[in-house]
């Protein structure tokens, strides 16, 4: 029978010398029974690596790998450990001990450090950005998108990392190129929630970014949201998106306003998330003659709309730099 000791230091910190978890997750890699893996400790813990051979030698194994757990080769690894299980091995010449080498300068450390450094904030955000997209444009299809629908649908994947967008994402024709005008020309947005607002990214952004929910009372006909947009679109004249993130009443009362109005300067990103109303509201909007970004589904949410508003407002600043440059 085989058995499988690793061999780690010990610390005089009793949690640092907790390792059940991992000999766990190691047991699931190798395929093997928990029982057939076991710590040894040089200091500072139990067992020592005398005792874990001796309890090998006693309950049958004939054959134990030994693994240093240490990143190099230092004096524990190339004489103190040798030491022990040479002594052991004389004393037990029928048992067979391979010794492995150490953790050693294995490239995989490299990508545990850098996921570490990366969860204390190593990396600038624009570099994990453009990580993210290429493993977005790695492992889906977005062909069938066009060069300015893409660059939405990358940014909405990569605010939910939910692949069901690529398929109920819907843009009408002009929906982008008008939206991308109204930011350049300084127009307003128009927000249903302060969640949405606040996501909005500032480095792009050189236009208001509107909440009315704080003008309007608690009490009064149908929601908060629904009436916060009714007034502004009543009260603000240079408004040129509107970004329902969270509430589908207030997408309704949108729809509402603009196609009384038979208002076509106004583009609708509609992405509200729920079981009531939220996707009877998004089909809704599909239907319509006005500019619109919607997704045909129940998920949807602050974080995909305000992914469409940055990827609008990001394409809206490239064009302005290519104009400022080539022009």
């Amino acid at each position: 029978m085989e058995k499988v000791i690793l061999v780690v230091h010990g610390s005089p910190r009793k949690e640092a010398n907790r390792w059940e978890y991992f000999l766990g997750v190691l047991a699931h890699k190798l395929g093997r029974p928990l029982d057939l893996l076991s710590i040894a400790y040089l200091q500072f813990g139990s067992p020592s690596l005398e005792e874990a051979l001796e309890e090998a030698v006693k309950r049958g194994f004939t054959k134990i790998f030994v693994h240093p757990f240490f990143l190099s080769a230092g004096n524990h690894v190339k004489e103190d450990i040798p030491e022990i299980l040479n002594r052991f091995q004389q004393n037990n010449p029928n048992l067979e001990i391979i010794y492995t080498a150490p953790l050693g300068f294995h490239e995989k450390l490299a990508d545990i450090v850098r996921d570490r450094l990366e969860e204390v904030g190593f990396l600038k955000a624009q570099e994990i950005e453009r990580r993210s997209m290429e493993i977005i444009n790695k492992e889906f299809d977005l062909s069938k998108f066009s060069p300015l629908e893409r660059k939405i649908i990358e940014r909405v994947l990569h605010a939910t990392a939910d692949p069901e967008y690529l398929e109920t994402m819907v843009f009408h024709p002009q929906a982008i190129e008008m939206a991308i005008n109204s930011l350049r020309g300084g127009r307003d947005i128009l927000v249903d929630v302060e969640m949405v607002k606040a996501g909005v990214i500032k480095r792009f952004n050189r236009n208001k970014v509107l909440c009315y929910l704080s003008h309007v009372d608690e009490e009064g006909e149908g929601t908060r949201t629904e009436r916060a947009i009714e007034m502004a679109l009543s009260k603000e004249t240079n408004i040129g998106l509107v970004a329902i993130g969270n509430a589908p009443t207030a997408l309704l009362k949108a729809i509402e306003i603009l196609k009384t109005q038979g208002r076509q300067d106004i583009v609708v990103i509609g992405m509200p998330v729920g079981f009531v109303r939220a996707l009877e509201a998004k089909l809704l909007l599909s239907t319509q003659d006005f500019p619109f970004i919607t997704n045909l589904s129940r998920k949807g949410g602050s974080p995909a709309t305000v992914a469409v508003v940055n990827a609008l407002l990001k394409l809206a600043h490239e064009q302005e730099e290519w104009s400022k440059n080539f022009t």
